[in-house]
């Protein structure tokens, strides 16, 4: 059950953006119907790690899904999935652009036969363009986008950031489409075309490095953990490891600098205000670190949260599913598969009063035979 209930999506898409979109639609109640190659299907299903044979990978973004395998350059598999269209809402895909158009299922046929049909392409670079029939993956829409050139520490290695955010940004905004064409239907009674690039998403998300390069004209680069116009706010040496500290205004940056036991530092005139700070963040790093260097993490971490400064541990993998906080909301939930068993995987962060939110999910479907009915 969801808001989504009653929708169906064809889901023509693989590996990681599109199948990302589906996953969220599927959680917001939406009838999945994954529609994959009869040799293989979802390219995914062959990334490990394996659990029972099983991609891991594939099972944690495509459950709660069905499945059928479809050649759909064959003519009779071309009529199966011809029927499904009438009882279709949204068609997502995520070929390279004009290869739906090979298959005479672009927007513009299927718009004529089926006009209450939303159709949402999520692409690397989108459907018009220059670039729009070369091919991308995740780190190709980092790198171009700019992502990449904020990302590490300064001096180091291009780096890559640690989830895959040039497909899950594209999935998202093609989610956030779909939602919004389902809107305008219920007004006009007609479909519409959705069209998200990788690349677009990057841009879109690269938040206030644009602004900064409006108002400076200097090219921001990469600056590790800290943020580029608050201070104190990054990851900071106690005694035993690094915490994270976000004392995001004057009123936070005197609590902390009391509960170190410099006051002073509050007042000093390189500190009092953000903008000094931030010009001067080497500086009171070093002031900042000589008293945090003093007691482990947790003891800092432990006062800081009673003085109401924001703060947190650097979680691993680990530590972030069995987080009290994270159970709670029920970002963690286990999805049984009849082969590999339970796998936990992350839930849903859309929480809506008005449907529930189960700790089990639907299992990801297997490859059916290849027998179109």
């Amino acid at each position: 059950m969801g808001p989504l209930s009653g929708i169906t999506v064809l889901d023509l898409t693989r590996v990681l953006a599109g199948p990302y979109c589906t996953m969220v639609l599927a959680d917001l109640g939406a009838r999945v119907i994954k529609v994959e190659r009869p040799d293989g299907g979802d390219d995914a299903r062959q990334f490990g790690p394996f659990i029972g044979g099983k991609s891991a990978y594939f099972m944690s973004l495509n459950r709660g899904k069905e499945s059928i395998a479809l050649d759909l350059k064959d003519p009779s598999d071309r009529t199966t999935f011809e029927a499904l269209l009438p009882g279709a809402d949204v068609l997502v895909e995520n070929f390279r652009a004009g290869t739906m158009e090979k298959l005479g299922y672009g927007w513009e046929d299927l718009h004529r036969r089926h006009p209450r049909l939303i159709y949402a392409a999520t692409s690397g670079f989108g459907h018009t363009g220059p670039y729009a029939e070369r091919p991308a993956y995740d780190i190709v829409a980092q790198a171009m986008g700019g992502i990449m050139s904020l990302t590490g520490q300064p001096g180091g290695e291009p780096t890559r950031v640690g989830s895959s955010v040039g497909d899950i940004a594209a999935g998202l905004f093609t989610c956030i489409g779909v939602n919004a064409a389902l809107y305008h239907r219920t007004l006009s009674g007609e479909g519409q075309k959705i069209d998200v690039a990788m690349l677009d998403s990057q841009v879109a998300i690269l938040e206030n490095a644009i602004a900064r390069y409006q108002a400076t004209g200097e090219v921001p680069g990469p600056i590790g953990a800290r943020h580029p116009s608050i201070t104190p706010f990054g990851a900071y040496r106690t005694r035993d490891g690094h915490i994270v500290i976000a004392a995001g205004n004057d009123a936070l940056f005197e609590k902390l600098c009391a509960l170190l036991g410099r006051p002073d530092l509050a007042r000093h005139e390189d500190y009092v205000s953000n903008e000094l700070r931030t010009r001067n963040e080497a500086s009171l790093k070093q002031e900042l670190e000589a008293g945090l260097t003093e007691h482990d993490g947790a003891e800092w971490l432990a006062r800081l949260e009673q003085a109401g400064i924001p703060c947190s541990p650097i979680n691993d993998i680990a530590q972030v599913l069995a987080d009290p906080q994270v159970r709670a909301r029920n970002m963690v939930v286990t999805s049984t598969d009849p082969e590999a068993g339970p796998l936990e995987m992350a839930g849903n962060p859309i929480k809506l009063s008005a449907f529930p939110d189960p700790p089990t999910r639907p299992p990801s479907p297997n490859l059916p035979p290849h027998r179109p009915k």
